[in-house]
């Protein structure tokens, strides 16, 4: 493990977010500067410059306020400068991009890591009758049975984000409306149709030399392993598009017809009654980017991080100024308000964990009944896992895993926690409290290489029985507490967003060290993130972000 080191200098003088209690709304629209506003420069951001955050536009800006609270939770104000079914092999989808690489001066072109991760990119991309649509699982498929040769859907969106802070906005315009073409095909898994809004978690151009023709096979679950449709691909897409929109000032993509209807069917899965008893959304084990089973079936937080940043997504996307256009928008929108807001009250108050809860849980009364209850899930204090005691800092806090009838899962999943903060689900207090949190336990989140995708592993008897002794998810591998490089940019984001660029700094210079001379491996293995596997690289995963 490397020394710590004190990046306060090396990031400028930063000044402090002012917390801000302002009664919002719920029918008010703001613009509340979500992210750092990356996607509508002309060039990449030049970390070695100086530069102004709040001179940056949003990616995700100008989206609508729908919760009633009292914390105005979004960083106006802190302003701060800075010093599986597999097929035969494909060969079409390796052509070289007549793209630049990259197309700004300075930074980037001097930076070996960064002119290796775009030539790998490059390689990566996937074309479709001449026209790129996506980049590759991974450059290394000799694994016949494994899908690494195909494009995923939620790991195409670094790579698009990537492509559009360079200015390249045709492979991302093109990927948006390949996957929507691909949600209007019929979807049976054995005799069992799905519903009509369901986006593919992965599709594979396939070639036929004979014939010299090209299609495309679509996975919607059916070829999965779990065979579990996934849940994050429509938000993905529905996120993806306000990037893509954002970034380019162009909103006739959004605006068609097409995708309006794309949007709506997504929607339609999802806010639909049934027996729910919650806002969040229930799930399967394997439905999300832990694709295997690991114990996250009931209400993951990551399906719900991202759930909430695609409805806020949608409520800005869906038109509602032409009647003839966008019949029906304007009922989802009302639909897209009132779930935003019980959505939010639901994870802030009953997702959240800092040391004054932990505390409130050990103290729990159980079988409590009524609408006085204290305990509403009827969560076991006995079912407190010894390590989160340790865990808990006296300064942060985190979004758990999972909370369902008498069940909480304490694991930390970076990705839900990331997103939330991105999203603006966590309030300005929260938002400062996971940060608090990643540098208070930087050893066991960080370590060596970022970022673990969860903590802890698990182990022993309880691996058995939760991942049904699967090999591959081994403690410390893969996605039971393997490091995933492919997180740093969401981190990043985070960072910036809450004023502590520090945060991101340190993690993207642990991986500088290693990345490019380890091969860009998919995730690494070990307690600290030291080992790594060699079993698929990520170089379709731009880690510079």
């Amino acid at each position: 493990m490397s020394p710590t080191k004190d990046y306060s200098h090396q990031n400028g003088r930063l000044m402090t977010c002012r917390d801000q209690t302002v009664a919002a709304d719920t029918n008010e629209s703001e613009d509340y500067d979500d992210l750092l506003r990356l996607l509508n420069r002309s060039r990449p951001l030049n970390i070695e410059r100086n530069i102004s955050l709040v001179e940056i536009r949003p990616f995700f800006g100008e989206m609508s306020s729908t919760t009633n609270t009292s914390t105005q939770y979004y960083y106006n104000n802190c302003h701060h400068n800075r010093n599986n079914n597999h097929h035969h092999h494909v060969s079409s989808p390796v052509r070289r991009s007549g793209f630049s690489t990259p197309r700004s001066n300075g930074y980037y072109e001097s930076h070996p890591i960064i002119a290796d991760a775009w030539e790998n990119l490059r390689r990566s991309l996937v074309h479709f009758r001449g026209q790129p649509v996506g980049t590759l699982a991974a450059l290394d498929h000799s694994k016949d049975e494994l899908n690494y040769d195909q494009v995923f859907v939620r790991d195409f969106v670094p790579s698009a984000l990537a492509f559009l802070m360079n200015g390249e906005e045709e492979v991302v315009r093109n990927f948006l409306l390949k996957t929507l073409r691909l949600q209007s095909w019929e979807k049976i898994v054995d005799q069992f149709k799905l519903g009509e809004g369901v986006m593919p978690a992965s599709f594979k151009v396939l070639h036929d030399p004979v014939r010299n023709s090209e299609t495309i096979f679509a996975d919607f679950g059916e070829s999965a392993i779990g065979r579990v449709a996934p849940i994050d691909s429509g938000f993905w897409w529905i996120i993806l598009l306000r990037a893509y929109t954002k970034s380019t000032g162009d909103s006739s993509l959004a605006d068609m017809p097409q995708c309006q209807n794309g949007i709506r069917l997504i929607l339609s899965i999802c806010l639909s009654e049934g027996f729910d008893t919650f806002p969040t959304l229930l799930c399967a084990d394997g439905c999300c980017m832990i694709d295997r089973r690991m114990g996250i079936y009931g209400y993951p937080i990551e399906i719900q991080a991202l759930f909430f940043m695609a409805l806020r997504c949608a409520q800005v996307l869906l038109k509602q100024d032409d009647d003839h256009v966008v019949v029906g928008n304007k009922e989802f929108v009302k639909l897209i308000g009132d779930r935003l807001q019980a959505l939010s009250y639901h994870i802030r108050s009953y997702f959240w964990l800092d040391l004054k809860q932990l505390n409130d849980i050990y103290r729990y009364k159980t079988e409590e009944y009524s609408h006085t209850a204290v305990n509403k899930f009827n969560v076991m204090p006995d079912s407190l896992p010894d390590w989160v005691f340790d865990f808990m800092p006296t300064r942060g806090g985190y979004f758990i895993g999972n909370v369902s009838p008498a069940r909480m899962d304490f694991r930390w999943f970076c990705l839900g926690n990331c997103v939330a903060i991105i999203s603006s689900l966590a309030t300005l207090h929260q938002a400062s409290a996971i940060m608090d949190l990643i540098e208070a336990r930087w050893e066991e989140l960080v370590g060596e290489m970022p970022l673990k995708i969860c903590y802890p592993a698990i182990e022993g008897h309880e691996w058995q029985i939760v991942t049904g002794c699967d090999p591959k998810n081994t403690r410390w591998s893969y996605h039971n507490a393997g490091s995933w490089p492919v997180l740093i940019w969401l981190l990043t984001a985070a960072s910036i967003k809450t004023g502590r660029p520090q945060i991101a700094r340190r993690a993207i210079e642990l991986a500088e060290s290693r990345l490019s001379k380890d091969q860009w491996p998919e995730y690494y293995d070990g307690k600290a993130g030291r080992p790594f596997s060699f079993g698929n690289d990520i170089t379709r995963r731009r880690q510079a972000n």
